[in-house]
């Protein structure tokens, strides 16, 4: 005999199944109240659609219904809508990724170079960048860290989940002059040493 959902965890679903948004614990409290255990009734509802077409899943302490990773390809349409970001935009993103929160002049030291203001408001038209406000130092310049729309695009769960430099190295998605000035950093302290010996 199947048990019937409690009024509490069928609540639950359906305000995460109305939601525009993924919701906080706190906004889903907002809901359906405090009569239940939400955090149990997230597990639950979790367990019940593993496996099926739609998952619910947490993305950065946000919780929501998402289409399952395996028939994502059933739903997209034949004309993809492609941004592409440039290198500017990417390196920029990264550095706010691994190092948030960021000012513009840490993002500028680490880089290089200036960073344009578009190439900010472009990672935070996208959503994924936002505003964290200010460094208490003279000027109070502004901070940016990621957004939650950021974890979710990406499919991370948190900041911890982000590839580490072996990683990135396994994936081939280091640039292959770095890993060549590397290589013959490497090459050249074994040669000093043969020459000391």
């Amino acid at each position: 005999m199947i048990e019937e959902p409690d009024d509490f965890l069928r609540a639950v679903e359906a305000v995460l199944f109305v939601s525009e948004q993924p919701l906080t614990l706190a906004e889903l409290k907002l809901h359906v109240g405090e009569a239940g255990d939400l955090p149990a009734a997230l597990a639950t509802l979790s367990d019940h659609y593993a496996g099926r077409g739609i998952n619910l899943v947490e993305r950065g302490g946000r919780w929501h219904f998402q289409t399952a990773a395996d028939l994502a390809h059933i739903l997209r349409r034949e004309k993809d809508e492609t941004r592409k970001l440039s290198r500017a935009a990417m390196e920029t993103l990264a550095i706010i990724a691994y190092h948030e929160p960021v000012s513009r002049a840490e993002i500028e030291a680490i880089r290089g170079v200036q960073v344009a203001k578009g190439t900010l408001d472009v990672l935070m038209e996208a959503g994924w960048v936002r505003p964290a406000g200010r460094r208490e130092v003279p000027g109070r310049p502004l901070i940016y860290a990621t957004s939650g729309e950021f974890l979710s695009h990406f499919g991370l769960g948190s900041r911890r989940d982000l590839p580490g430099i072996d990683d990135l190295r396994a994936a081939g998605l280091l640039d292959p002059v770095d890993l060549a000035l590397e290589g013959l950093g490497a090459q050249s302290v074994v040669e000093n040493d043969e020459e000391d010996a």
